[in-house]
């Protein structure tokens, strides 16, 4: 279980990584950029992944393409909800989007629903209601509610994940589609700072600096670290898929709390921490069904 717990502490490390940047001056969208630059060097280098299905006919190129979008897209709204709502809550909706995948599973891939999956995504629906269903006053102090930055955050990486299975299912290899999409993402972000860095020049807005270097390459380091030992664990539970997904899960929902609340004083309401354990009982189910 080793493993699992690297990844879960790299997940929300990643999350901690983001609520610090306005607090040390970190542009945000220059570490997404970096982070990709680093994901897609250890990904080389340490999945060595074979990119000969990519030469095949019928290579989901189209997909590989939406990913290479979607993911840094993804990236940037996840570093504004955890500015607005909270390390908490934006760990919460990321592990509840296994509710939009699990419904993807039904209709788009003819996985078989069950009673325990069923009632997993009932629960796991009502937590999401609960951690979304916040006072407008306690947004943060940048104004405006934090919940269509949740629902976005809790629908784009279902969204990733169906991608991923989509071109899974095109006979892609996982470590392929991560080399790929995430070469890909890189190129289409430093081609954007660039044009932003040039736009600004007379003002020193966007300006590429080493502060925004470093941090996108921990960033990027930290996010590579949690899709490995995620992976690691598997390879060394492979009889045991279940108890990797609901550790995993369970333990960045659990570990994530405990950040926010401690280390952050963030405040959760009576409805949110209900919306916690509802969670937690969700993907236990979910995972159960799976066993």
């Amino acid at each position: 279980m080793l493993y699992v717990l690297l990844a879960a502490t790299c997940s929300v490390l990643v999350a901690v990584l983001l609520k610090l940047a306005r607090r040390h001056e970190i542009d945000v969208a220059q570490a997404v950029g970096w982070n990709y630059l680093a994901a897609s060097v250890l990904c080389w280098f340490l999945l060595q992944p074979s990119l000969s299905s990519l030469q095949q006919p019928g290579a989901p190129w189209l997909s590989l393409l939406g990913l290479a979008v979607v993911l840094p897209t993804l990236f940037l709204v996840l570093a504004a909800s955890v500015r607005r709502a909270g390390i908490v809550l934006t760990d919460i909706a990321q592990r509840l989007s296994l509710l939009l995948s699990l419904l993807a599973a039904f209709l788009l891939f003819g996985e078989t629903a069950s009673l325990l999956k069923l009632a997993g995504l009932g629960l796991g629906l009502l937590a999401v209601l609960g951690i979304v269903w916040r006072p407008q006053r306690s947004a943060a102090s940048e104004g405006g509610a934090a919940w269509p930055l949740l629902l976005t955050v809790w629908a784009g990486f279902a969204l990733v994940d169906v991608m991923l299975k989509h071109i899974a299912a095109a006979g892609t290899p996982f470590a392929a589609s991560l080399q790929v999409s995430f070469a890909l993402a890189f190129v289409g972000m430093a081609s954007w700072l660039l044009i932003r860095a040039l736009r600004g020049q007379k003002t020193g807005q966007g300006r590429l600096t080493l502060r925004n270097g470093a941090a996108g390459l921990l960033l990027g380091a930290l996010n590579f670290g949690n899709i490995l030992f995620y992976v690691q664990a598997h390879r060394a539970l492979a009889s045991q898929p279940a108890v990797v997904f609901a550790s995993m899960n369970i333990g960045v929902v659990v570990l994530g709390t405990l950040v926010g609340v401690l280390a952050f004083g963030e405040r959760l309401s009576r409805l949110n921490r209900v919306a916690i354990g509802l969670a937690i009982l969700a993907i236990g189910l979910i995972a159960l069904a799976r066993a």
